[in-house]
C-alpha cells in the first residue's frame, strides 16, 4: 500500500470513528440514522448531497440522496442492494466500503427506511421543490445544457497504442482473392467506462477503446485480415454480421461453433471477403446477452455496393445511430447482466444518453442518410417534421423503397433512410417506445437526439439547452464516412480507463 493510500485509510477510520461516537451521543436518532450518520456521511455529506469530506478523492461524484426524482423511482430491493456491495454495486468510489461485511441485515434494512425519510418524505419533496424554484427552469442534470454538466472523472481517457511495425498475428501467406482491393486491420478489445448518460457510469468492453467500435468502412469484394487481440480479463470473440463468410466460415466469430474464445491476452485472425454491401455490423459472440445487450461490444460496419441504387447517389451527408439499453444494477459488476429477468433502464443512441447524444446537423437542401442500427434494442424510429423514404433492410436495397413516420428496427436489423433536409428548424429525433425515452424513468432522455438546420436564422432563444453546443460531427461517424477506406476510430467515443476492483480491494485491506 502506498503511503498516501495509507495516510488516506488513516485519515478515514478516524473521521468515521469520530463519527459513530457522535451519532451514538445523540439518543433520539433512529438506528437507520445513526448508522447513516456515523458511516455514509463522509462521502454523502450530512444531508446526503454527494460533497462529503472525501467526495474531492474519488474519481466519481458519490450518489445524491436527496434527489427526489431519482429515489423515488428506486425500489427497497434495489436500495438494499448499493447499501450492501457499496462501491462493487455502484462503484462511486474505489473507497467507498461493502457494508454488507459490516452491518446485520436488519441494520441495513434501518439505513434504507432512514433513506426513504431522507429523500422521499414530504419534506423532502417539499425541499426539491424549493431547489427547483431557486434554480430556475433547469432543474435536471437532463435538462441542462454541455456547459454546464459536471464533467464525468474516471481517470485518464483510453488513448490507444501507436500501431506496431509487425502485426499481432503475421498476415496470411496465401491470399483468398489476389485481383481484390486489401485491409488488414489491427483491432484490441479493452475493459473502461463510459458515462452512458448524466451522472450514470457503465462498465464496458470497448474495440479499441471506443463504445461503438470504430467504422470499418470497404469496399464489396474486398479482401479484409482483422487481427484481435484481447486485453480484457474475460474470453471474447467478434462475429461479422451480416457477412457471408463464403468459403471462410471459420471467420465467422461464434465460440465452440467456428474458433475457440479468444483468452485474455491472446490473439485471433478473421480473413475474410465483404462480400455482403450496405450497413453492417460486428460484435461480440459469447455470452450476448451480456457482452453486446449489457456491454457495448458493438461497432459499425459499412461495405459500399459495386452497383448503388440511383438515389445513394444525390446523399450529401450520412450518419449512424446505434441504439441500446443498458442495466444499471450491474453497471459496474464485469461478467454479470444479460439475465432474461434483467431489465435496461438507460437507453441511448450511439451509447450516449440524451442530453449526451450530440446534436446532428444539416443544411437545408441536403439529402441526408441515416443508417439505423438496432445493437440491444428494438427499436420504433421518429424524426419530427419530416418523412423518411426507406431505402434499404439489413444492407439490401428494397425492391420498393416506402415513405414512413416511424420505422421499425428489430434488434440486430438495420434500416436505411433517406431524409430530404426541406423543413428548416430544431427537430426531435427518437425512439417511439416512450420507456426508450428515459434515464432511468426520468424525461427526457433515452434514445433521443436533435436535427438542427445550420442554415436556421439564428436564435436568441436563450432557454435552449444547445444553444451553445458544438457537436463533433463524428459522435455519428459522418466525417468519418467521407474518407477513404479503411478502419476509422472516432475519438468521441473513446471510454476512461478505471481502477481493477480487486486491486482497489487489495489496497484497502490493512
Amino acid at each position: 500500500m502506498t503511503k498516501f493510500a495509507q495516510m488516506f485509510l488513516v485519515g478515514i477510520l478516524a473521521l468515521l470513528g469520530a463519527g459513530y461516537a457522535s451519532a451514538q451521543q445523540e439518543p433520539d436518532l433512529s438506528r437507520g440514522e445513526r448508522i447513516y450518520k456515523s458511516l455514509c456521511t463522509q462521502c454523502h455529506g450530512s444531508t446526503g448531497n454527494g460533497w462529503g469530506i472525501n467526495a474531492p478523492h474519488m474519481q466519481v461524484k458519490p450518489r445524491n440522496h436527496t434527489d427526489y426524482d431519482e429515489m423515488i423511482s428506486r425500489t427497497d430491493a434495489n436500495l438494499i442492494k448499493v447499501v450492501t456491495k457499496g462501491g462493487v454495486a455502484i462503484n462511486k468510489s474505489v473507497l467507498m466500503p461493502s457494508w454488507g461485511n459490516n452491518l446485520s441485515d436488519d441494520d441495513i434494512k434501518e439505513v434504507v427506511t432512514y433513506l426513504r425519510k431522507l429523500c422521499c418524505s414530504d419534506e423532502a419533496a417539499a425541499l426539491a421543490a424549493k431547489r427547483a424554484a431557486e434554480a430556475g427552469p433547469m432543474t435536471k442534470m437532463s435538462q441542462a445544457p454541455p456547459s454546464v454538466r459536471p464533467q464525468v472523472e474516471l481517470g485518464e481517457r483510453f488513448e490507444p497504442e501507436p500501431p506496431g511495425a509487425t502485426p499481432s498475428i503475421p498476415l496470411p501467406t496465401q491470399r483468398i482473392d489476389p485481383s481484390a482491393p486489401f485491409h488488414h486491420f489491427e483491432m484490441t478489445i479493452e475493459e473502461l467506462a463510459i458515462p452512458a448518460a448524466p451522472e450514470f457510469v457503465m462498465k464496458v468492453w470497448g474495440f479499441n477503446g471506443q463504445v461503438p467500435g470504430p467504422l470499418i468502412h470497404v469496399g464489396e469484394g474486398d479482401e479484409l485480415v482483422v487481427n484481435v487481440t484481447n486485453n480484457t480479463t474475460l474470453s471474447h470473440t467478434v462475429h461479422w454480421h451480416g457477412t457471408y463468410q463464403t468459403n471462410s466460415w471459420k471467420s465467422d466469430g461464434v465460440p465452440g461453433i467456428t474458433q475457440k474464445p479468444i483468452e485474455p491476452g491472446e490473439a485471433f485472425q478473421y480473413h475474410f471477403i465483404a462480400s455482403k454491401p450496405g450497413s453492417l455490423w460486428y460484435h461480440c459472440h459469447v455470452n450476448v446477452p451480456e457482452h453486446v445487450g449489457t456491454r457495448g461490444m458493438w461497432g459499425p460496419m459499412v461495405v459500399d455496393p459495386k452497383e448503388p441504387i440511383p438515389i445513394e447517389s444525390e446523399v450529401t451527408k450520412e450518419a449512424i445511430l446505434m441504439f441500446s439499453g443498458w442495466d444499471s444494477d450491474v453497471a459496474m459488476e464485469l461478467g454479470e447482466g444479460g439475465h432474461p429477468r434483467d431489465l435496461p433502464n438507460y437507453f441511448s443512441i450511439n451509447a450516449r444518453a440524451f442530453p449526451l447524444s450530440h446534436v446532428l446537423r444539416v443544411k437545408t437542401g441536403d439529402v441526408l442518410r441515416l443508417r439505423l442500427m438496432a445493437a440491444s434494442i428494438e427499436v420504433a424510429f421518429h424524426l419530427h417534421g419530416h418523412d423518411m423514404l426507406v431505402t434499404h433492410k439489413d444492407g439490401l436495397p428494397l425492391d420498393t423503397p416506402y415513405w414512413a413516420d416511424v420505422v421499425d428496427v428489430p434488434i440486430g436489423a438495420r434500416i436505411d433512410v433517406i431524409v430530404r433536409a426541406d423543413n428548416p428548424g430544431r427537430w426531435l429525433s427518437h425512439d417511439h417506445i416512450e420507456q426508450h425515452t428515459s434515464n432511468n424513468g426520468v424525461m427526457p432522455g433515452g434514445a433521443v437526439f436533435l436535427l438542427e438546420y445550420e442554415d436556421l436564422e439564428k436564435s436568441d432563444d436563450e432557454w435552449y439547452m444547445f444553444k451553445d453546443a458544438k457537436p463533433d460531427p463524428d459522435f455519428y461517424y459522418s466525417e468519418k464516412l467521407k474518407l477513404p477506406h479503411g478502419l476509422h476510430e472516432a475519438p468521441v467515443h473513446r471510454g476512461y480507463r478505471f481502477e481493477d476492483d480487486e486491486a482497489a480491494e487489495d489496497e484497502k485491506a490493512p
